[in-house]
């Protein structure tokens, strides 16, 4: 057994897309009336579709940068850099191909939504741009800890500049990347922030995972930094406004969603890794390693990809509470027994892809 395979991280992805499912299959099927926002059940559960996105961008992060970190100690950082390339041409294209309506085309009904940009473009150009700042940084460790770190710091401390973007002159399948205008659900800012801060933890992991105490103080500074951002962190950009008088830091206090998501991430990191020898369970650590095949199956059965034809338009919000509750669990159930046995949608695009790349170099 590999005694320094991270397992928590397998463990906090699992987490994630199993949130992602539920909360996805409640908030398009619960009838609306139900969303109560002074009941304490649902605040729980906003609570946790909150933390969803910014856990699943920040651990892929960790996680891609770590191996992009060891290839180089392996000597096998060309492959890697060209598996990460890839993966994201591959997330991107996967990610418009989800959406494309093929019966409406058939029948000559053509419009633009398609090209609205998902959490998986966001990925995929975010592992692209990873890629890129550590070339830039000459593969170097510490630079490019140093780089992720800022990058960061800069995404979300300028968040306001970029809130309301709208590019009207700009084409829509770029404009899609950076404003919501055209109905995108995420974009690359400030998404790519967590993406990087992922990227900036693996670093520490990369350099200090042998030493014998390193798991009880990354446990720790997890836990420290995690409700600093969350307790101490709008009460920071207020003191910067005031000692600089820069607008901006008390337009980020004012909204301080992203400083203080990550806290509740880092938090749940130091849970994980905290328990981790309890949650390494076979169930738990494969359900983290077919994120992606339980993407694609949850979304064509939620919101019919291709045929027009799923539970959105099918059933609609027309369930009760404890329907929808019931209703999450058999999904959940049943989305991961299909990508456990009759998907392999990792490895078939994969293979069709290097395919692909191997038929273009021979031309």
């Amino acid at each position: 057994m590999d005694t320094n395979r991270l397992y928590f991280i397998d463990a906090v992805r699992a987490f994630a897309i199993l949130m992602m499912l539920q909360g996805h299959f409640i908030d398009t099927l619960m009838d609306v009336s139900y969303r109560d926002e002074a009941n304490t059940a649902f605040q729980i559960w906003t609570y946790f579709r909150g933390i969803t996105a910014p856990t699943f961008f920040t651990i892929s992060g960790l996680i891609f940068s770590y191996l992009l970190i060891k290839a180089k100690r392996k000597g096998n950082i060309k492959q890697r850099i060209r598996k990460g390339l890839v993966r994201g041409l591959m997330l991107i294209g996967l990610g418009y191909l989800l959406r494309i309506p093929v019966f409406q085309w058939l029948i000559g009904e053509f419009n633009s939504y398609f090209l609205v940009v998902d959490v998986l473009q966001c990925i995929g150009l975010s592992l692209i741009g990873v890629v890129l700042l550590y070339q830039i940084t000459l593969r170097k460790t510490l630079i490019f800890s140093i780089l992720m770190l800022l990058v960061g710091l800069v995404i979300f401390t300028t968040e306001p500049l970029y809130r309301n973007l709208e590019l009207a002159n700009t084409p829509e399948i770029i404009a899609n990347y950076m404003t919501k205008v055209h109905g995108s659900i995420f974009t690359i800012l400030p998404w790519f922030g967590y993406m990087t801060f992922g990227a900036f933890i693996s670093t520490l992991f990369y350099r200090y995972l042998e030493r014998p105490k390193f798991k009880l103080g990354i446990i720790i500074g997890f836990i420290v930094v995690g409700l600093f951002l969350i307790q101490k962190s709008s009460f920071v950009l207020m003191k910067l406004y005031f000692w600089s008088d820069i607008v901006l830091f008390k337009d980020v206090a004012y909204f301080n969603y992203l400083y203080t998501r990550l806290g509740n991430v880092l938090i749940l990191f130091a849970l994980f890794y905290l328990f981790e020898s309890f949650i390494k369970q076979p169930l738990i650590l494969k359900i983290g390693q077919k994120t992606l095949s339980i993407y694609v199956i949850h979304f064509i059965i939620i919101w019919g990809s291709f045929t027009g034809y799923g539970l959105n338009q099918i059933i609609g919000k027309t369930l009760v509470p404890w329907q929808a509750i019931i209703g999450a669990l058999i999904f959940l159930t049943t989305v991961c027994l299909i990508s456990f046995y009759y998907a392999k949608t990792n490895a078939f695009l994969y293979a069709k892809i290097r395919l692909l790349i191997d038929k273009l170099k021979k031309t």
